[in-house]
């Protein structure tokens, strides 16, 4: 489908609320992750006579463009351990595959009620715990840094397989909580990663033809822009701002799992 069929299906209104939409989801997700419960929501609701593959893989170039840019702007004031990073996103990426094999034999569904319990934990947690992510609390040497990057990388890619929502949140609370990361150089970390394990299920949408290129290519500037604004936020406000963005993403996905479970069960 071309740009301008899409046009003549969906009115101006649509398109441009779809492109303000991808801005605002790459600001939220360079900062702390979880753009993709912003855009991808809008996609489906926006343009319902496309098919879900095509959706996803539209929103995938997307939210990959304006992570790429992110993952640059950090990586200019961040200083990195390529090591953790590498060994944290192929565990990542092995998990995920796994995890998205495992949907086919576990119904998702029947697991969000835990899910929506540990989001309102974390919530509390952060909340109440006002410095958690405002300084490096730990110093832990290198095996210990790639053993607990192996473990977030390993859970949390399982769950951006198995569920998929809020995964760069989920790896920025990993790094701040269990290797002790301030929020700032955890979504940073998280950001690269995130280009990783985002890359090869882009591959796979862009052989299967599962993409609005010309549509994709409006939104990857939009999120272009938002996320070249957020890392620079993020930067320039610290860890302060992070967090009161984490907390507002994971009240989000609160949000979103308490009403899937309400709909599960009522």
């Amino acid at each position: 489908m071309h740009l301008l069929n899409i046009f003549t299906d969906y009115s101006l209104i649509v398109i441009a609320s779809i492109i303000g939409f991808a801005f605002i989801a790459g600001f939220i997700d360079a900062v702390v992750g979880g753009g993709g419960l912003i855009q991808l929501p809008v996609l489906l609701i926006g343009l319902p006579k496309l098919p879900i593959p095509t959706l996803f893989g539209t929103n995938k170039i997307a939210a990959l463009s304006g992570t790429s840019m992110a993952a640059y702007h950090y990586a200019k004031r961040i200083k990195f351990n390529y090591q953790l990073l590498f060994i944290t996103a192929i565990c990542a990426a092995i998990a995920s595959f796994s995890g998205a094999r495992v949907v086919s034999l576990i119904n998702p569904g029947t697991l969000k009620p835990l899910i929506l319990l540990i989001l309102i934990v974390i919530a509390l947690y952060t909340f109440f715990k006002k410095d958690l992510g405002a300084v490096q609390t730990k110093s832990l040497n290198a095996a210990k840094q790639n053993i607990y990057g192996a473990l977030i990388g390993f859970v949390v890619g399982f769950y951006d397989g198995f569920f998929g929502p809020g995964t760069g949140s989920f790896l920025v609370l990993g790094f701040v909580l269990i290797i002790g990361f301030e929020f700032v150089q955890a979504s940073a970390y998280a950001k690269i990663i995130n280009c990783v394990t985002n890359f090869s299920a882009l591959i796979i949408f862009i052989k299967q033809g599962n993409y609005v290129l010309e549509l994709a290519a409006l939104m990857a500037i939009a999120n272009i822009a938002g996320n070249i604004i957020g890392a620079r936020m993020a930067l320039k406000k610290g860890n302060a701002f992070v967090r009161i963005i984490f907390l507002v993403i994971v009240m989000i996905m609160i949000v979103r799992y308490a009403y899937d479970v309400f709909k599960l069960y009522y």
